[in-house]
């Protein structure tokens, strides 16, 4: 398995009737009429070296070997007219003249050879299975055998008797039926040929065009500067282009050019801590999970690369899963830029926090006489100070989430408490926008906890679900212990989000396009800060939304402080985030 080629092959079966039809209709006019006059050559052969052992006087007889001449000089002409450049039906004569030289070799052994006359049934098929003119086929090829043996008994001396011209006109009666039975057969088989051969036309059209769509995946997915890898159900690569190749190459240790899964350099976000196996984003496709913009990094020392990682599974016919698609966008350049804002923006924050913090000072020593004031002056001074506030908060926020990381003072806490700080401070912007308010967490669940920042993160999450529910509705806090963890979720029947919307959610400066279209305040920092106090609890965060149907959202964090073992997501059903960071 690479950070990311299995082949498949077919075979294809013919019949030998297939293959036989095939040979045949692709070999020029004139190999075809040899071929078809080749059966009835092979037969007279055989009669002559049967005659020859046990009846050699037949081979002396004029007519027989005018007959067997003649058909001698019928198969050279098959050989030598080049029948191509003739009309088409032109071909159809050399059966007639079989039919003359059949006449003479059945008239020269009469007396000796019973049944030499059956030799017609060779003429008779290809007139019936040529497919030209069908019905005149079976008409000359009757006439033809009764000519041959009724001109014997006109030629002969003495008169002609009904009993003679009767007791002979069994073998062309035996022809018709022949011919008749060949000709229904051949029709249908014709039909039949012509069907095949369309559909060969339209398969090999198919196949043709398949291949060129083949060629153009090729080379697009070749082209593009993302890595892409497809694998099966089984974690087997079935799609590696070229620049994924690229990255596997930088994820390889030096000295090894076919290194397994676990010996490849894959890095967490950091860029130095080795992502662990089962952390990977292949492996984790081939467990089937849908995930968008993990970060790793690839390679070491100046070589590295960041990675971000989007997978998604593939289905076959029945819905099962059949494998599926991880792209590998190369970020280096991007994470460089954004470790260059969240410096810029680290280091602007601590410039305005000085003066910001003066400007409170001296407006809170202004307002602690206002008797020397005017109530206009006052009033001034308030809305001053409360804009100053504000602007600190923002800028502390800024911090917070530039820096990714924050003085966490944990202790041991009851969560249902904080739950209910957050959920009476909710109150009244809850009843402003028409939304209850339901407590499901109000039973004992002590942990080691920063109050301050939990309950922060749960002001975010309470406040956001207030928001995103501006036409009423309701919203559920709920809490409870899995696997030694804390679980705590805020879920909201609001307007949600769709699945783009929640791979950015956690995004600095985030803003859902719902809540831009309803003209809800905010400036997109508050599930980033979350997202920050709960990892430096040693938690995680995780989401799941459906647009027009609502939103829930929540944390886990370790029952015993920062360092102990999360436990696995709580809640199947929801989907964990990883983002790239900021």
């Amino acid at each position: 398995m690479s950070i990311g080629a299995g082949k498949k092959s077919s075979m294809s079966k013919t019949s030998p009737n297939a293959l036989i039809t095939r040979y045949f209709y692709q070999r020029s006019l004139r190999m075809r009429v040899v071929l078809s006059q080749l059966p009835l050559t092979i037969t007279v052969l055989l009669i002559v070296g049967l005659s020859a052992a046990f009846q050699p006087e037949v081979l002396r007889d004029p007519l027989f070997q005018i007959g067997l001449w003649g058909q001698g000089i019928v198969l050279f002409a098959c050989l030598l007219i080049p029948w191509g450049r003739l009309p088409y039906p032109s071909f159809l004569v050399i059966p007639y003249l079989d039919f003359i030289a059949v006449g003479f070799s059945r008239q020269g052994s009469a007396t000796t050879l019973s049944g030499l006359g059956l030799l017609a049934l060779f003429p008779v098929f290809w007139l019936a299975a040529s497919g030209l003119a069908r019905r005149c086929a079976v008409i000359g090829g009757t006439l033809a055998t009764l000519l041959m043996v009724w001109v014997p008994i006109f030629l002969a001396p003495g008169p002609i008797t009904t009993q003679q011209l009767s007791r002979p006109v069994v073998l062309p009666l035996m022809m018709l039926a022949f011919a008749i039975t060949v000709a229904v057969i051949t029709t249908s088989m014709d039909a039949q040929r012509v069907e095949l051969e369309a559909k060969d036309a339209e398969l090999r059209s198919a196949l043709e065009a398949s291949h060129d769509r083949e060629r153009l995946l090729d080379d697009v997915v070749n082209t593009v500067s993302v890595g892409l890898v497809a694998v099966d159900a089984d974690g087997h690569d079935v799609l590696l282009n070229r620049k994924q190749r690229t990255f596997h190459g930088l994820a390889a240790p030096d000295g090894n050019a076919d290194p397994a899964e676990a010996e490849l350099l894959i890095f967490a976000a950091d860029g130095s801590t080795p992502l662990a196996p089962q952390d990977r984003p292949v492996f984790r496709a081939v467990q089937g999970e849908s995930f968008s913009q993990q970060l790793i990094w690839v390679g070491q020392n100046g070589g590295a690369r960041a990675l971000s990682a989007t997978a998604r599974p593939r289905r076959d016919i029945n819905g099962g899963f059949a494998g599926s698609v991880v792209a590998f966008y190369d970020v280096t350049e991007l994470v460089s830029a954004l470790a260059t804002k969240d410096d810029f923006v680290s280091n602007i924050s601590h410039e305005l926090r000085t003066p910001l913090t003066s400007i409170l000072g001296y407006l809170g020593l202004a307002l602690d006489d206002p008797s020397v004031l005017t109530k206009e002056v006052v009033q001034y001074l308030q809305v001053a100070e409360r804009n100053a506030d504000r602007l600190l908060s923002l800028v502390t926020d800024l911090l917070s989430t530039a820096s990714r990381t924050m003085e966490i003072k944990p202790r041991l806490t009851n969560l249902s408490d904080i739950i209910e700080d957050s959920l009476d401070s909710a109150g009244p912007p809850a009843a402003e926008n028409g939304v209850t308010l339901l407590n499901d967490g109000r039973q004992p669940l002590m942990a080691m906890l920063d109050v301050g920042r939990i309950g922060q993160v749960l002001d975010n999450l309470i406040s956001n679900a207030i928001k995103y529910s501006p036409d009423g509705g309701t919203v559920t806090v709920r809490a409870r212990t899995v696997d030694g963890s804390a679980v705590c979720e805020v879920q909201d029947t609001g307007i949600g989000m769709d699945s783009d919307e929640q791979a950015g959610a956690f995004s600095r400066f985030f803003r859902a396009g719902g809540a831009r279209s309803r003209a809800i305040p905010g400036v997109g920092l508050g599930l980033l800060i979350s997202k920050t106090i709960v990892e430096n609890h040693g938690g995680r965060m995780h989401l799941q939304s459906e647009r027009d149907v609502g939103t829930t959202i929540g944390f886990t964090i370790p029952l015993h402080g920062p360092g102990s073992a999360v436990g696995p997501d709580p809640a199947a059903e929801l989907t964990p985030l990883a983002v790239l960071p900021g």
